[in-house]
């Protein structure tokens, strides 16, 4: 049983590295962005109506 051709994979260009770095450099970029964006929106949600409350207060004086 012999073995024909290379078990070897080519060695990827300079290109693909750079894309393959790329990727995995985004992949958390963009679940982080997503976490950070959606943890302010719901701080600002739950706060709204305590600074409408403060606000208001703040007309009666």
């Amino acid at each position: 049983m012999a073995q024909r051709g290379s078990t070897m994979g080519e060695d990827p260009t300079w290109a693909e590295v750079l894309l393959t770095l790329l990727l995995m450099a985004a992949v958390p970029t963009v679940v982080g962005g997503a976490v950070i964006v959606s943890l302010v929106g719901l701080t600002m949600w739950v706060t709204a109506p305590l600074r409408r409350r403060r606000r208001s207060g703040a007309d009666d004086g």
